[in-house]
């Protein structure tokens, strides 16, 4: 018989963890890839995600100031109603005393 041809039964177990340990890493290395595009792929929709971000957060300071804004011109159209109001009852008092 000739040595080379003669596997032992060790041997065939390595080939075949060998074979199996191969597969694994090509299968491994071929779903990183994949992982890889897509992480590439999501760059420009996380950067749309990051500009959206600082629109609402621009958006929510200036929903804050509007409404300080408004909430300034309220008291402002208060105190114009009250001195509005004390302005025709003098005019009212001025007009019965004629």
């Amino acid at each position: 018989m000739n040595e080379q041809n003669v596997h032992t039964p060790s041997l065939d177990i390595l080939e075949q963890a060998e074979l199996r340990l191969n597969r694994a890493v090509k299968s491994l290395t071929t779903n990183i890839e994949r992982v890889a595009e897509r992480l590439e792929a999501s760059k420009p929709a996380e950067r749309e995600a990051e500009a959206l971000r600082r629109d609402r957060a621009r958006l929510a300071l200036d929903l804050d100031n509007a409404r300080a804004r408004e909430r300034e011109l309220q008291m402002l159209a208060d105190e114009a109603s009250t001195a509005l109001g004390a302005a025709i009852q003098e005019v009212r008092e001025a007009l019965g005393k004629v």
